[in-house]
This record gives C-alpha cells, structure tokens and sequence, in this order.
C-alpha cells in the first residue's frame, strides 16, 4: 500500500498510524531519507493491500451518523452509527482499516477496527443506546453484530472515507 505524506506528518507517526515498525517502513523505503519527508512524497506500507485492489469500500456519514458499505461502488448496506461527541470530533478524511482486535472489551463492544489513524477505530459498544448520536470520543460505533458482520466483510486495507 502506498501513503501520501500530508504536512507535520513525520515517519515515526506514520508507523504509528499504519502499526507499522519503524525499521519496516525504512527497509521498504530504501530511497528515503526518513529525517527528511516530503508533503506528497509516496511512503510504502508493507503488509497493507493496496484499497485498490480490494473490491469494498466504507463511507461515513458524521452529519446523517451513518456507514456505507459499497462494494465495487454499489450500495451494499447502510449502517447507523455514533460519533464523535463535542470536543471529540471524528477525524474526517481518508484511512484504512489496518488491523483488527476481536472482544477488546468494555465500551468497544465484541469488535475494533483500527483505522490508520492513531487510537482511532470502528467498534462495537456496551451502550447500544448510543448508535445514531454524537457521543463517542471520535471512533465510530456500531451495534456490536453490524460490526462483526462488516469484520467477517471487509479485508484489512479496506478504505474508509470520512465525510462531514
């Protein structure tokens, strides 16, 4: 997969982003410099698909607190979903999934889902009375059995788009 370097974004916390070790990013980067990127420069993650090579993917609604799932552009399914509550906005822009953890536990429901943005996911919860309202400290939750079921859908790499 390839990453496009945005401004103030450094390789360490690309790495972080992605969970990514440090070393592997420089070993698939051999031409870099990584004391010196450059905004719009290509940064290859290893062990990342590329998204588009994978036939899905997801659309977030932050106004409409909805998911999309598409799959080759077709509307697959819509999900409600929580948000970010004041203070805790959603981050809105391009990410993948990078990774997943099933039953973490707690308030992230049966299933997470890492984007690759640091901490932040979709997830299950503890509270389904939360789904459709701003009230999550920026991931996105979903009822715990559409979250398993968009797991057992959606392959890592997947690209998920954020949107106002």
């Amino acid at each position: 997969m390839i990453h496009i370097v945005k401004a103030g974004e450094t390789l360490f916390a690309i790495s972080e982003d992605y969970r990514t070790p440090l070393s592997a990013i420089i070993a698939a980067n051999p031409s870099i410099d990584p004391n010196m990127i450059l905004i719009g420069q290509q940064i290859i993650i290893p062990g990342l698909p590329s998204p588009d090579t994978i036939p899905y993917t997801i659309h977030i609604s932050l106004s409409n607190r909805t998911l999309t799932l598409m799959n080759q552009g077709i509307v697959q399914k819509v999900y409600p979903v929580g948000v970010g509550r004041m203070l805790h906005d959603t981050p809105v822009g391009d990410f993948v999934i990078v990774n997943r953890a099933p039953n973490p536990g707690g308030p992230f429901g049966t299933m997470w889902l890492s984007l690759s943005k640091k901490s932040y996911g979709i997830h299950g919860t503890n509270d389904p009375s939360s789904i459709g309202h701003y009230v999550s400290l920026g991931c996105v939750r979903m009822y715990n059995q559409d979250v398993e079921e968009l797991a057992r859908t959606v392959p890592n790499g997947t690209a998920v788009y954020i949107r106002p």
